[in-house]
């Protein structure tokens, strides 16, 4: 009996210079995709983030309060890591992102502000390849931002972000989704995979109160883990995985 052929996946397209990454939390981009912003940055392309909260109810021994601002200064730690200085928070309530016009005008707005040729956000679908429940923000802010790929380039939707100075962008050429079960294309991990680890370390306080396990060997295994298992797929290279949608 012959083996199943694994179908491989696509190297992602590099002919773009701006990036915008759009997530629910701080740290949904350390676990998916950091290890790649990575190696964008050394190359000279310029990323930027975009969070829908401050990530204030993920600690359930810490008051929101306390935790927003905290998690903040977390991400911001991390993304400097990765080499990412800009990072904005839509201020939407953790736990509780709603889908819908408000937050794809957000996103469409922000979208317009950085002009990206590439937009990455999460996993937008209920499941995280059948077998466990998606978080409703994720699913929420990774639809909205397929949908506000295209509302940031229509001057009739959203009409008051023109009337703010927010001139309408059509430039968006790649939405790549980081955690899909359908995965079309790959980054090599290689370069950008002891950063991304080191990344994600700076959200101690959220890992610690995750795991009980030494937070470098837990960030360390799981990252490590991820690249290698996609690389099956890359040519044996440790590998960051998207779905990429055209447009």
């Amino acid at each position: 009996m012959t083996e199943p052929t694994i179908s491989q996946l696509q190297p992602m397209p590099d002919d773009w210079q701006r990036a915008l990454a759009v997530v629910a939390h701080p740290d949904d981009l350390e676990y998916g995709c950091a290890a790649a912003i990575a190696a964008w940055t050394d190359a000279g392309r310029e990323v930027s983030y975009v969070l829908a909260t401050r990530g204030e109810a993920g600690i359930d021994t810490l008051d929101p309060a306390r935790c927003g601002p905290l998690r903040e200064r977390e991400q911001r730690a991390s993304a400097a890591v990765v080499g990412v200085s800009e990072v904005a928070f839509l201020d939407h309530a953790d736990g509780v992102i709603e889908y819908g016009p408000a937050l794809r005008r957000d996103i469409a707005a922000a979208i317009r502000r950085h002009r990206p040729e590439l937009v990455i956000t999460l996993n937008h679908r209920y499941t995280w390849g059948g077998t466990a429940w998606n978080t409703p923000d994720h699913v929420a802010v990774g639809r909205a931002t397929l949908d506000a790929a295209g509302d940031a380039g229509n001057r009739w939707i959203f009409p008051e972000l023109t009337e703010q100075g927010l001139q309408p962008w059509d430039g968006v050429r790649w939405v790549a989704v980081a955690g899909s079960a359908s995965p079309t294309h790959a980054v090599d991990a290689t370069p950008g995979l002891e950063r991304a680890v080191r990344s994600l370390l700076e959200h101690r306080t959220y890992i610690e109160a995750l795991t009980d396990e030494d937070p470098e060997t837990y960030a360390r295994t799981l990252l490590t883990g991820f690249a290698e298992e996609t690389g099956k797929r890359f040519g044996n290279r440790p590998a960051v995985a998207f779905e990429v949608f055209p447009r």
